[in-house]
């Protein structure tokens, strides 16, 4: 492929979250191929933000919600964890050879969030154009305004459709198959409501695959044509899709009574 845009041209920093380890170890790697990698925040999560998220999704869903949701994530880890992590050394095995180890360290902090003092202190001393967020928090303005580009998701679920958490599962969930993918969009003050530079996709061959994994493909098999989009619009070439009229909702985990829907009508 050809070199989009010389070494140094855009300065890129990565958040991503500890236990991720696509997104820990070969993104860097990937944005180091075409940019200069600034730094990295990488954000492990306390058990006090676990215990928030539940509370939150028991306020949203309810105490029967809230159960679903557990199920899904205790079937999940017995019966469909093993092969997803198959496809994940598979996936990984590949991104070994498109994207060697970088060379030369990069400098990092290990953070409990993207929006705490000391990361909105390393952002802004690493100077980036451009800020790729693969967090699970909604960020501060203060951190998604410090990149002179902006701040950019690549987020699991075609927007505005399929917003906040696991598009990919609902909109499986939802019947919606030609609406399954990778939205790439401006962090702005909203859930997934800021200007929308791209949808990525990935054929959807094998029905026992599950949304996490089709989560992962539809990243990180389309890198050369994110790449291709981030580089254009810190180029000012590139312009927002437009997506006004379309229906958009606000989704959250994946359930159990879902899933099952799922499966017996496919």
């Amino acid at each position: 492929m050809a070199e989009l845009s010389k070494k140094g041209c855009v300065r890129t920093l990565l958040i991503c979250h500890h236990d991720a380890r696509l997104d820990r170890e070969f993104l860097p790697r990937w944005l180091a191929s075409f940019s200069e990698l600034a730094g990295i925040v990488v954000v492990r999560d306390s058990s006090r933000q676990v215990w928030r998220r539940a509370r939150r999704e028991l306020k949203r869903s309810g105490v029967v919600g809230l159960l679903d949701v557990v199920a899904y994530r205790l079937y999940h880890r017995a019966r469909l964890s093993r092969e997803d992590a198959k496809r994940e050394d598979a996936l990984a095995r590949q991104l070994e050879k498109l994207y060697p180890a970088a060379a030369s360290a990069v400098p990092a902090l290990e953070t409990a969030s993207p929006n705490s003092p000391e990361a909105a202190d390393f952002i802004r001393k690493a100077r980036p154009d451009v800020v790729l967020a693969r967090c699970k928090h909604l960020l501060k303005r203060e951190v998604f305004e410090v990149a002179r580009t902006g701040t950019f998701a690549m987020h699991p679920g075609i927007c505005p459709q399929y917003r906040n958490a696991h598009g990919c599962f609902w909109a499986l969930a939802s019947g919606d198959r030609d609406n399954v993918g990778m939205t790439l969009l401006k962090i702005d003050a909203g859930i997934d409501t800021g200007p929308i530079y791209g949808f990525f996709r990935r054929p959807l061959s094998d029905p026992e695959e599950t949304h996490t994994s089709i989560q992962d493909r539809v990243v990180f098999e389309n890198l050369p044509e994110i790449q291709a989009k981030l580089v254009a619009v810190h180029e000012g070439r590139a312009n927002p899709l437009e997506v006004t009229g379309k229906p958009s909702a606000v989704w959250g985990q994946p359930r159990l009574t879902a899933y099952w829907r799922t499966r017996r009508a496919s």
